[in-house]
């Protein structure tokens, strides 16, 4: 869905460079829509001089595929959103493609040299019920298995699902590279996960004035498994949280990372910087 309304001003620049690792600049949002080159000038201008381009259902990863052939300051991700798979296995899908062939060509663009991430993929129990469980489970069974087999990382949808979700990584063997994308867990999953010796991705709801329990996952998270996203054009951060979201906006959720670790402001994007590149790879 389109996000509506006026674009925010781009925070203050940060002291050092950092990566919004999880974004999504096909989507439509603001009143007056910008081109992805405004999107990643605008972020730089803020500091945030990197992205990860994710595109989670097939049109959205062809997009990604090519763009990041295009723009140097983007890698990629592709999947099936957990919310899309279960459409194309019941054959309500408005591409008209079946689970199978969707799910072929997710695989066929993962191999493009600058996806690096198998994202976004778990299980909702939020927007499918009952009837389309089995199909997602299906689908975040087969991502997982596709992020082995290129060696690629994996980022994990998890709305509603902790349970099931680490359940399924723990048996069908999670990648060494896995990444909780918009991470919603408490100070006790933050633990497990770290101790499981997966990333936390924190995105802009941790700066909500009700997010307590996220920054208390926060704080018990070593910053060598943390990075930072927007989500954009979703989860914009205070003070511009229900505006439209982009990466720029990534730099309060920075600063939040910052006063929550009671870290100088230039070590914390260091620090984030470094775990970013180690599980990225370079751009």
């Amino acid at each position: 869905m389109p996000r509506p309304g006026a674009w925010p001003a781009a925070p203050d620049a940060l002291p050092a460079p950092v990566v919004d690792n999880h974004c999504h600049l096909d989507s439509p949002a603001g009143d007056e829509p910008r081109t992805v080159d405004e999107l990643l000038a605008q972020a730089a201008s803020a500091g945030v001089d990197r992205v990860v381009q994710i595109g989670c259902e097939v049109e959205s990863a062809r997009w990604t595929a090519d763009a990041v052939t295009r723009h140097p300051q983007m890698l990629g991700g592709v999947s099936l959103h957990p919310n899309e798979a279960p459409r194309h296995a019941s054959g309500t899908h408005a591409s008209g493609l079946s689970y199978e062939d969707a799910f072929a060509e997710i695989a066929r663009l993962a191999h493009g040299e600058r996806i690096r991430i198998i994202s976004e993929t778990g299980l909702d129990y939020f927007r499918t019920d009952e009837s389309g469980r089995e199909a997602q489970l299906r689908s975040f069974r087969d991502h997982i298995a596709l992020a082995k087999e290129l060696g690629l990382a994996l980022g994990i949808h998890d709305r509603d699902a902790h349970a099931d979700v680490l359940d399924t990584l723990a048996k069908d063997g999670a990648p060494e590279r896995t990444v909780f994308h918009c991470f919603s867990g408490d100070a006790a999953m933050a633990r497990l996960c770290v101790d499981r010796g997966y990333h936390l991705s924190f995105a802009g709801n941790v700066t909500f004035k009700n997010a307590h329990d996220l920054r208390a996952a926060l704080a018990v998270a070593p910053l060598d498994r943390v990075m930072v996203e927007t989500d954009s054009p979703y989860l914009t951060p205070h003070p511009h949280r229900g505006a439209p979201n982009s990466p720029a906006q990534v730099a309060h959720t920075v600063r939040e990372v910052a006063r929550v670790k009671e870290l100088p402001l230039d070590e914390a994007c260091r620090a984030l910087d470094v775990t970013t590149v180690t599980f990225y790879g370079a751009w």
